[in-house]
């Protein structure tokens, strides 16, 4: 298929060939979904931990007779039923990570990415009008080629003064082109590549 290049006033420079097996191929919910939650369950550090009565210090007298003292039989200050005690059935690390195929991945990201095409919410700008970093200008620059509300913005590192432009707008998700993925296209309203990202990004996922 073919799009449209825009600079950074909105203005059309060229167009260029995008793969529709990448950019035009069926949604596939199924897939996207598993994708998503795989990506989500890797983010989690596992790291939640609570001490039982074992790990809780103190404890290890008897505090009162079994017997004679009318009231309930207890064995340690630290049971779960005191205050200070352990906790039972508490939370302890443990590893959420699960991996999908590398098929899988890619038939997700294309997912993604055909969903986003045909909302018209893929655009591909040349980098290359920013001299320095300005993220006032840049700001602005968003208005002039109509994108509104939450993008990724996919880049190259031949874009040092556009990444530093971007990087302070709340609303930018900054994306490296290398690890581009289902999440970080759905995560956003809109998906912004620099031209020679999309260039390299279908030479590398043909592979």
């Amino acid at each position: 298929m073919k799009v449209d290049v825009i600079n950074l006033k909105g203005e059309k420079l060229e167009q260029i060939d995008l793969r529709d097996e990448i950019f035009g191929s069926d949604y596939n919910p199924t897939v996207l979904a598993q994708y998503i939650r795989v990506y989500q369950n890797n983010q989690r550090q596992g790291t939640s931990s609570t001490k039982t009565r074992a790990e809780v210090s103190g404890g290890g007298l008897k505090p009162r007779a079994q017997k004679g003292s009318g009231r309930s039989r207890q064995g340690s200050i630290r049971s779960p039923i005191w205050v200070g005690g352990g906790v039972a059935h508490g939370p302890k690390p443990k590893s959420y990570k699960s991996q999908l195929s590398k098929k899988m991945k890619g038939v997700a990201l294309s997912s993604a990415l055909s969903t986003r095409m045909k909302e018209g919410k893929v655009i591909i700008i040349d980098g290359v009008d920013i001299k320095k970093p300005n993220t006032k200008e840049f700001s602005q620059s968003l208005k002039k080629i109509k994108v509104s509300g939450s993008l990724s913005l996919v880049w190259l590192g031949e874009n040092e003064n556009m990444i530093r432009s971007a990087r302070n707008i709340p609303e930018v998700n900054l994306v490296n082109v290398k690890s581009l993925g289902a999440y970080d296209v759905m995560r956003t309203k809109n998906i912004v590549f620099l031209k020679n990202a999309v260039l390299d990004f279908q030479e590398r996922f043909s592979k």
